[in-house]
């Protein structure tokens, strides 16, 4: 297979071209043949002219690269080597969505051959590669696993706006069904990969280390969050602490703040249900995502609070927020727990305005219900900065004073301008 592919015998095939499947296509594509596959023909047609649909990688990534971007079945029948990387969301209870997984399992079943290789990148509980993948793919193919076909699990490392952690400078965790098919993979992804690769011992331990990795961050979150709550209630700065704290050697370096995105606000929840098919009902994991997912209501009501303690009419009361993206610097809206904010502060009859210099109004539309404002306004109640885009970092304290009103609050969730703010009304988590 690995001679197979670098003889370019036959083109690797990404599945999905997202935030995750468009970078590694494109650094296989300098190495070996590679078919770009995803079902959005209009992304489709972004990347044929060189574009990021997701507006993360240049334009001189695409250059020198033998890909070619289909959305046709067809374009993908020769190839030997799929690499599956589609979103795996959670549903409206929180439980996990296999929709967009098992649909491109099916994609690969009804082509697959005697031989082939299927390695998914999605982020999926421990056993879904073996439990439900991989029997989608014996029955529409009708071949037996592991002897007629290869499977394995890579979990994607990519993090959105972070040019120094990238596809080829992360070590990459692989797993293969069987010791044969763990080294091709390895090989293949030590292609693409300068930090080299960690072969895990099976599928279902590549498939735990991935959803751990999230877990881990989301339940540390969480716990600042909640010394967020304790602390704001004893009236002492969040920040002020954990920069004292954080001068001792082993200290964890977390900070509180409003989680949402693709990952760290998602992969919990997979583990978390997994959990409760083997028996056990997670205590801290479900813990830390009701804290987390409460961020946004508690943000609003505070700031509601400090609206009404200046003597202003909640009814008539105007609000900006500055962000809406789920985290700085990005143009990734999904979800972002901002619209937490929005949801609250709109049902006390707040007069909301939402301004982005990323966020693209359309999709923030069509996804959340409101409308990004370009230009912001004058004499708010309060001005909420959600998410510290570096644009916003620019501003000093006349810019928000010129802003609001002469009672106006100035709500920092990261903090960025803590011992900055000197004649405004200041409260930061």
């Amino acid at each position: 297979m690995y001679t197979n592919l670098i003889n370019k015998n036959s083109p690797l095939t990404v599945i999905g071209l997202g935030y995750v499947g468009l970078p590694l296509a494109l650094a296989f594509a300098k190495k070996i043949p590679v078919i770009g596959f995803d079902i959005n023909e209009e992304r489709i047609k972004m990347m044929m002219k060189g574009n990021d649909p997701s507006h993360e990688l240049d334009k001189k990534e695409f250059e020198g690269c033998n890909i070619l971007f289909t959305s046709s079945v067809e374009d993908i029948e020769k190839s030997k080597f799929f690499i599956v990387a589609v979103p795996t969301p959670i549903d409206e209870s929180t439980l996990p969505d296999l929709k967009p997984l098992l649909s491109a399992t099916q994609t690969v079943g009804k082509i697959l051959k005697k031989g082939d290789y299927v390695v998914y990148e999605s982020t999926v509980y421990p056993g879904c590669t073996e439990e439900d993948c991989i029997p989608v793919l014996e029955e529409l193919s009708g071949l037996r696993f592991i002897r007629d076909f290869k499977a394995g699990y890579s979990p994607e490392r990519i993090n959105p706006g972070d040019v120094k952690h990238s596809l080829t400078s992360v070590v990459k965790v692989v797993s293969g069904c069987d010791k044969p098919s763990l080294e091709i993979i390895a090989s293949v992804y030590e292609l693409v990969v300068k930090a080299g690769v960690h072969r895990a011992p099976s599928i279902k331990v590549a498939e735990a280390a991935k959803i751990i990795e999230n877990t881990q961050r989301d339940v540390n979150i969480a716990l600042m969050n909640e010394l967020s709550i304790i602390f704001s209630r004893m009236g002492i700065n969040t920040y002020d602490v954990l920069e004292a704290a954080g001068t001792k050697w082993n200290f964890l370096k977390f900070a509180p703040g409003l989680v949402g995105g693709h990952c760290i606000g998602v992969d919990p929840y997979y583990l978390a249900h997994k959990a409760e098919s083997v028996g056990y009902h997670t205590k801290i994991i479900n813990s830390g995502r009701y804290i987390n997912d409460s961020m946004g209501f508690y943000v609003a009501k505070n700031t509601v609070k400090k609206i009404i303690a200046k003597g202003k009419d909640i009814s008539k009361a105007r609000v900006l927020i500055m962000g809406a993206t789920f985290k700085e610097n990005v143009t990734d809206i999904r979800n972002s727990r901002v619209a937490d904010v929005v949801k609250e502060l709109k049902s006390y009859a707040v007069h909301v305005e939402i301004t982005d210099p990323h966020a693209d109004p359309e999709e923030v539309e069509k996804e959340y219900g409101f409308t990004i404002t370009k230009k912001p306004g004058k004499n708010y109640d309060a001005v909420i900065i959600a998410v510290p885009h570096a644009e916003y970092l620019e501003y000093d304290e006349k810019y928000f004073i010129g802003l609001m009103t002469s009672k106006g609050i100035l709500v920092d969730l990261k903090g960025v301008y803590r011992n900055k703010i000197k004649k405004t009304d200041y409260w930061s988590l």
